[in-house]
């Protein structure tokens, strides 16, 4: 007898008939979501990846059918086929089909299925490892399934755009040479050349730049990249940028054709438009205002910088903060009756891990007067001061943190969200996309020593090329990241094409000729031959596909993600090697290392 695929080719996804198909003969397949025996007939909900269908299993319809209906279970793989009929008045409106059912005539079981460890469905309170263990269970479940579906289609939608745009999807290595400094690679040990290693790469970065040097002009790829470092909510050791560069280019045009982009996106993904052109903000802004240089413009609240106001305050917290050259940051708060004061103590301990010891807090009363625990101590004057500069009016809170700038900063930017999420004062349906520009081309280390904000070939603005040597520290990049939702979805820069910038650059960060020619040696040599004018941008792929499904963690929108600790429950990865593999790579194992001594295996070095 034939099988029931070589007779029947499937007609219809589980989340698409409709009323409309009453009467149509069809063919179905998907997993069983749950079983009903009513005495008379079995009802079934078909799943697939489109959504549910009720299946009835009728002994009057098919006695065959109705009898095999009788050994299914939750998360068998079955087919059927037979006719749709409307439920008349015993709708489902939870379910898209729920006007319809498919009366079977003909049931194949594909294969059974044991108990899962947990239930397929959404809204469950499994444990995480578990489900990563059992991440194949875990991916039928529909939240999982649409985020990936909305991955899949932002791929599709960006891959499009770029190719109309005469963009070339080129692919670069993933084993690139190994240069020590900025993020940690991981290694791969050459079997064929005894101690040595390759890098996994962590961007395209140098290759996508000789790839403008060789004339391609606009290039893109939507690659992986791989980073040893602590792990994270929006963090993996492997993970996909959409990766970009241009020739002939500036900041302006990048810019205008990656809106085009974004909005293509959005809008093929979603139905959403995203006004264009994107609003622009210059960093020192960015951080003065909103403490972070990935501000949430979704949420009206402002921080404004009060250590001038605070000086010789008499406050000793604050005024001991300025002399030791920190700042007094503040935020306003409006209708601040909405903050109850256990909500007020609370803020302390979530500025701890800031490493700031304390938020101080004042309610406004009429006539400007402050309702604080430091309110005796603080000068009139000042407290006038900070309320005209905060645009304090009666009912207001103001919240003050008083530390090292970066530290202030950082602390009143999550402040500043994490009161905007208590208060529901985040405006969920709107999306808010914003361009920061000119950022430090330096940062300084613990230590004092400077080093490249992104990457020692970003161009700094043409303007601050003479303060290279006597003052770095206020040498502006040409570099720019797209901010949605406060979220930091993409960066990039203008790149350095000319010889002598970039020799000024590498001697600002302390990079002289013959580290310059160990880790970029290959890149400089190409800079010989006539390299253009050039810049690019990389988009997180994960964390795009993050925001356009809703996501909670780039966890929910790969397929196959790491643990915070890097490995893979499912596959039980990484593992060790036997003594034979170790030999063959030439590695051996530090003493205190499994394996290093006798036994059946060891840990190759990852990084």
């Amino acid at each position: 007898m034939a099988s029931f695929l070589a007779k029947h080719n499937k007609t219809h996804s589980c989340g698409a008939l409709r009323k409309s198909d009453e009467g149509a003969t069809v063919v179905l397949t998907g997993w069983i979501d749950n079983r009903r025996d009513h005495g008379g007939c079995v009802f079934v909900d078909l799943r697939d990846r489109a959504g549910v269908t009720q299946v009835v299993f009728d002994p009057q319809a098919s006695a065959d059918a109705h009898e095999r209906a009788g050994r299914l279970r939750s998360e068998f793989c079955i087919g059927v086929a037979g006719k749709v009929l409307s439920r008349g008045d015993n709708i489902n409106p939870r379910i898209a089909t729920g006007d319809i059912e498919v009366v079977a005539h003909e049931l194949e079981i594909f294969s059974p299925s044991e108990t899962p460890p947990f239930p397929i469905e959404d809204r469950i309170d499994t444990n995480e490892a578990v489900r990563l263990k059992h991440r194949y269970l875990d991916l039928r479940r529909p939240a999982l399934q649409r985020n990936l579906q909305v991955r899949s289609a932002a791929t599709h939608s960006a891959r499009q755009y770029l190719a109309e745009c005469d963009f070339s999807e080129i692919e670069t290595p993933f084993m690139v040479k190994y240069t020590p400094g900025g993020a940690r690679n991981f290694v791969v040990p050459s079997r064929l050349s005894p101690g040595q290693f390759y890098a996994l790469a962590e961007s395209p970065q140098i290759y996508k730049q000789l790839l403008m040097v060789a004339g391609f002009e606009r290039y893109y790829q939507i690659v992986r990249c791989f980073r040893d470092e602590d792990l994270r909510q929006d963090r993996q050791p492997e993970f996909t940028q959409i990766d970009i560069e241009m020739s002939f280019v500036e900041e302006s045009g990048l810019q205008e054709l990656v809106e085009g982009m974004i909005a293509r996106v959005w809008n093929d993904v979603l139905g959403v438009d995203i006004p264009r052109p994107i609003r622009r903000m210059g960093y020192a802004e960015a951080m003065e205002k909103y403490g972070v240089d990935k501000p949430d413009l979704r949420l009206d609240l402002v921080l404004c910088d009060v250590t001038e106001a605070c000086k010789g305050s008499g406050f000793r917290i604050f005024d001991t903060a300025i002399e030791r050259g920190g700042i007094v940051k503040c935020m306003r708060v409006p209708e601040g009756d909405r903050l109850t004061r256990s909500m007020l103590d609370g803020l302390t301990d979530f500025a701890k891990p800031y490493g700031v010891k304390g938020v101080a807090f004042a309610r406004i009363e009429e006539g400007g007067g402050w309702r604080a625990p430091f309110a005796k101590n603080f000068a009139d004057r000042a407290r006038e001061s900070v309320n005209a500069l905060a645009g304090a009016q009666p009912g207001d809170v103001l919240l003050f943190v008083a530390d090292k700038p970066k530290t202030a900063n950082t602390c009143m930017g999550a402040i500043r969200l994490h009161i905007g999420d208590k208060l529901g004062m985040i405006r969920e349906d709107e999306w808010a996309c914003l361009w920061i520009t000119d950022p430090p081309l330096f940062e300084r280390g613990d230590d004092g020593t400077l080093a490249s904000a992104h990457h020692p070939f970003t161009a700094p603005r043409e303007q601050d090329e003479g303060a290279l040597e006597s003052n770095p520290d206020s040498v502006r990049a040409r570099a720019y990241d797209l901010v949605i939702n406060g979220v930091e979805a993409g960066g990039g820069s203008i790149r350095i094409h000319d010889r002598a910038l970039q020799e000024r650059v590498f001697s600002a960060l302390g990079i002289g000729d013959e580290e310059a020619e160990a880790k970029f040696g290959f890149l400089l040599e190409a800079f010989r031959y006539g390299p253009p004018p050039h810049g690019g941008i990389a988009f997180g792929l994960d964390r795009l596909a993050m925001l356009l499904s809703g996501a909670e963690s780039l966890r929910d929108v790969i397929a196959f993600p790491k643990t915070q600790r890097g490995t893979d429950l499912m596959a039980d990865a990484p593992t060790s090697l036997d003594e034979r593999q170790l030999r063959e790579l030439f590695i051996q194992l530090a003493p205190n290392l499994p394996g290093a001594s006798g036994a059946s295996g060891g840990t190759a070095p990852g990084s």
